[in-house]
């Protein structure tokens, strides 16, 4: 089993669709995904086609108190299916109740995943856009972290800031933790500034962090696949943007 965490503080750099596009393209791959919201705002959720997450009876804060108070729960308890053949935890506002009680709970995650997600290869989990307890929570129980970073000035200096809480994290708690690379998100090719900002971050990390070859574009399609409640690839499947989560598929595959 490989846990992913797709992160980043900043909001608005395509975690989400980062998280829904490289999880079925895995399936496609025929491995067994299972993707995991860990965002109180609940995007993943109503990406895969929730769109009312307050109503849903089981999330992945049911799961994490069951955690903490040693109450047993099945192996399948609180999972929904996508009809992409990837399989879900979902979220909603009930999990930013955990901010506060998980401060001395670094790895409440890790035993939520070990318990429902041994029959899975990959296990990618949905960061919330902060660096608080959820989101050291989930590094905590990642192998590996992937870095989706905006084409844009803002978002690539506020990388210095998510490498050094990782580097915290390897420290105190999860010596193991890699990170699988840095994704450069939104890109536009027509643009001159992309390419400035794809030069710097090849300058400042390059030497140090992987950064995937494949470069997502930017893409109405990708954006909108979140009310559809569908993958870029059934919603516009000789797209760019589905040729470009394709290749990060086959990327990632190649770590294995």
């Amino acid at each position: 089993m490989r846990v992913i965490a797709i992160s980043n503080q900043k909001g608005g750099v395509g975690k989400t669709t980062t998280t829904m596009n490289l999880g079925v393209g895995l399936a496609k791959a025929c491995k067994k995904v299972l993707l995991i919201d860990c965002d109180p705002q609940g995007s993943l959720t109503e990406s895969m086609g929730y769109s009312n997450p307050e109503s849903l009876e089981t999330t992945l804060s049911d799961l994490m108190q069951k955690v903490m108070e040693n109450v047993e729960f099945d192996n399948n308890e609180g999972i929904l299916h996508h009809e992409e053949n990837v399989d879900f935890i979902p979220a909603n506002i009930e999990l930013s109740g955990m901010e506060s009680i998980l401060v001395n709970q670094k790895t409440i995650l890790k035993e939520v995943i070990m318990k429902v997600g041994q029959t899975y290869d990959y296990v990618l989990i949905d960061c919330m856009p902060s660096l608080g307890m959820l989101t050291v929570n989930s590094l905590a129980a990642a192998n590996s972290v992937l870095i989706p970073v905006q084409a844009h000035y803002l978002p690539a200096k506020g990388l210095e800031q998510l490498l050094s809480t990782i580097a915290k994290i390897r420290q105190e708690i999860n010596p193991g933790l890699e990170i699988l690379g840095i994704l450069i998100t939104m890109v536009d090719k027509r643009t001159k500034f992309s390419k400035e900002i794809i030069d710097l971050i090849s300058v400042t990390y390059g030497s140090d962090i992987n950064i995937f070859a494949t470069e997502i574009p930017v893409s109405v399609k990708a954006a909108e696949t979140s009310a559809e409640g569908i993958s870029i690839y059934k919603y516009d499947k000789k797209g760019r943007a589905a040729l470009a989560y394709s290749q990060l598929s086959e990327e990632v595959l190649s770590f294995e």
